[in-house]
């Protein structure tokens, strides 16, 4: 039987070294000094523009704001989804229930590295995975804005979550998985200036590939499909296909893009629908020259089909 204790014991000298290693693994990372320098003093008109491009009304306001009602950032939105229904919180400049307190290198931490001022994982249905794309100047020029805002009293109710995903210190495994501040597509030298400019528009602040790109089961986006289409986080819908293969927009120009982001009418004269409708209110509310660089960008990206199961017909 001694080789029997020797087992056990071995089993539990890996166990322990295993837990360990996975606990080192999955250890919040801040921001590392040169991309906290980056943080000058930011441009609150500058930072409107990155508020708009982020989309931070259409999770954080409450729902079914309007008109000014928008920048008041309570939260409370419920995002129902297989993993469980998680709470966008209020990010209002309330110093106890908001993010009032927080200062530039908490939002920078927040954004690009999905980390709390406390030092906690933020799960990523704030789509940090995205915003890790950011520059560090433009979440600079987010705080300042966001400090124009009026403070709202008032927490979101918290998230509901199952085991194993309540477990937040998981969500370091996943983000050595998955998070990177590197480009999902690569361009040549000499691409023009506004499909790169499109690019970041999209890949970061925008964080269109959060919706319209297919997931694996761990929740990660497929970017080998990216910007594909792919099913809906909530309920049995699809997020539509935004390249130009099957499916997609190969039919659409730039200028039908560049329009539809601006009115919310497509080239068929439909009009936009769904979670899709605050998107469009959000990117309308950016120059005519972000919109034409987010329509070059999305022509130039590669071409894929339908990057979810085709839908079966309506029965007679």
């Amino acid at each position: 039987m001694a080789w029997l204790k020797k087992l056990a014991g071995a089993a539990l000298v890996l166990g322990g070294v295993g837990a360990a290693a996975g606990w080192l693994l999955s250890a919040p990372v801040r921001l590392d000094k040169t991309a906290l320098a980056q943080l000058e003093p930011g441009d609150a008109s500058r930072g409107k523009r990155i508020f708009y491009a982020g989309g931070c009304t259409s999770c954080h306001a409450k729902p079914g704001s309007q008109g000014d009602a928008r920048l008041q950032l309570v939260g409370g939105l419920e995002l129902k989804t297989p993993f469980g229904t998680f709470v966008p919180p209020n990010i209002s400049q309330d110093p106890k229930d908001g993010i009032g307190a927080w200062s530039v290198e908490d939002l920078a931490n927040a954004m690009l590295k999905g980390v709390s001022p406390s030092g906690e994982h933020f799960y990523p249905a704030f789509p940090y995975a995205s915003y890790a794309r950011m520059k560090p100047s433009d979440i600079a020029d987010l705080y300042a804005f966001l400090k124009t805002l009026p403070a709202v009293a008032g927490k979101a109710p918290a998230n509901t979550l199952a085991f194993p995903f309540n477990i937040r210190r998981g969500i370091g495994l996943w983000k050595r998985l998955y998070l990177s501040d590197q480009p999902v597509i690569a361009f040549a030298n000499g691409t023009p200036d506004p499909v790169m400019a499109g690019r970041y528009l999209v890949e970061g602040p925008g964080h269109c590939g959060e919706c319209h790109t297919p997931r694996d089961l761990a929740g990660g986006t497929r970017k080998g499909e990216w910007l594909a289409g792919a099913v809906a986080a909530e309920g049995s819908g699809v997020v539509p296909n935004i390249t130009s293969g099957k499916g997609g927009i190969a039919n659409w120009s730039e200028a039908d893009i560049a329009n539809y982001l601006e009115t919310g009418f497509t080239p068929n004269f439909d009009s936009v629908g769904g979670a899709m409708v605050d998107v469009q209110r959000n990117i309308a509310e950016l120059t005519a020259g972000d919109r034409a660089a987010i329509a070059a960008y999305l022509k130039a990206v590669p071409p894929h089909p339908n990057g979810y199961p085709a839908r079966k017909p309506a029965a007679n």
